[in-house]
């Protein structure tokens, strides 16, 4: 026994020294190896996300219009925030792009739930529905103009039809957001589909039969037994949803330029109107923007990344 544990020792004493004489990468390859793996994305993610973050934070305590020198004023841009009603203006309506965008979720689960079928002629259904998903969002917004346009927009015609007379969407302040909203809406409700698509993929079939013995049908299985398995696609998709409600930029730029009046205005498009447009160059003002926007977007997307962890703990 005392021999055999000897040799052992021996035997472990000379592996050591052998993989000491071995280079640095061979004897840390496996530790290494993730690490630079990550390193780029990591990187690129440190000076394009997380440096520009803290920097506007910084710009914003200064008057700066980009070109001449920074001027520190402290808090007066956001004070200046509380007194200035464009700025509510472009808040709320930030809201109703957050309350009405949420729609997206469960329309794109409506959606794939239809779509998950083996049904004659479902491939062209799903090209139909994936096709908004792959046009650009310009390409969207000059669509929903000419189909709310007065004259030759199909809108106003069914809305005449509808003895209602020709409504011009985007130049009337009442439903100028709405309008813009709905064609948003379009695209984020493709993308949602495609989560829940993907997501119905990974649906165990065990559950499923096991549901049907317990006599769970429609609604019910729906409810306890698909959705609970969705809940990552859920999760993904509200995150999508909500940083998309709150940019919001290019829909706005394109079809109304924040018209009529400012008055479809949104957070975004106001920052981007204060410090880099011809009626600003107010670049503190736009960065202090920039940052309640950024309060706002972290606000929703930690709420849900904590009730997701709370979810899994109790899972």
């Amino acid at each position: 026994m005392t021999m055999s544990t000897a040799a052992a020792s021996a035997s472990a004493t000379a592996a050591n020294l052998e993989q000491r004489r071995m280079p640095f990468w061979k004897r840390n390859q496996r530790r290494l190896a993730p690490a630079l793996f990550l390193a780029p994305g990591a990187l690129m993610f440190l000076v394009y996300v997380i440096l520009p973050i803290f920097e506007s934070i910084w710009i914003s305590f200064y008057q700066w219009d980009g070109l001449s020198e920074m001027t520190w004023i402290g808090l007066s841009n956001y004070t200046e925030l509380l007194g200035d009603p464009a700025f509510y203006t472009s808040l709320w309506n930030n809201v109703l792009w957050l309350v009405l965008y949420l729609l997206a979720i469960p329309a794109g689960l409506m959606i794939a739930i239809f779509l998950n079928q083996n049904v004659i002629g479902i491939r062209v259904y799903k090209s139909l529905f994936f096709f908004p998903f792959v046009i650009s969002q310009v390409v969207v917004g000059l669509i929903f103009s000419w189909f709310y346009a007065p004259n030759i927009g199909l809108f106003p015609q069914i809305t005449d039809a509808l003895g209602l007379g020709k409504i011009a969407v985007l130049a009337d302040a009442r439903f100028v957001t709405y309008g813009i909203i709905a064609a948003g809406l379009w695209p984020q409700i493709a993308y949602c589909m495609i989560l829940y698509l993907t997501g119905l993929n990974n649906v165990s079939p065990e559950q499923v039969e096991a549901g049907r013995l317990d006599n769970a049908k429609g609604w019910r299985m729906l409810w306890y037994v698909i959705l609970p398995q969705l809940r990552p696609a859920t999760f993904i998709a509200m995150v999508v949803t909500v940083i998309g409600a709150l940019r919001s930029f290019d829909l706005v730029s394109i079809m109304t330029d924040g018209g009529p009046y400012g008055t479809s205005r949104v957070l975004s498009f106001y920052m981007y109107e204060q410090a880099l447009s011809e009626y600003g160059y107010r670049m503190g003002y736009g960065a202090a923007i920039a940052v309640v926007l950024f309060l706002i977007m972290m606000l929703f997307i930690t709420g849900f990344i904590w009730r997701m962890v709370i979810t899994e703990r109790e899972g």
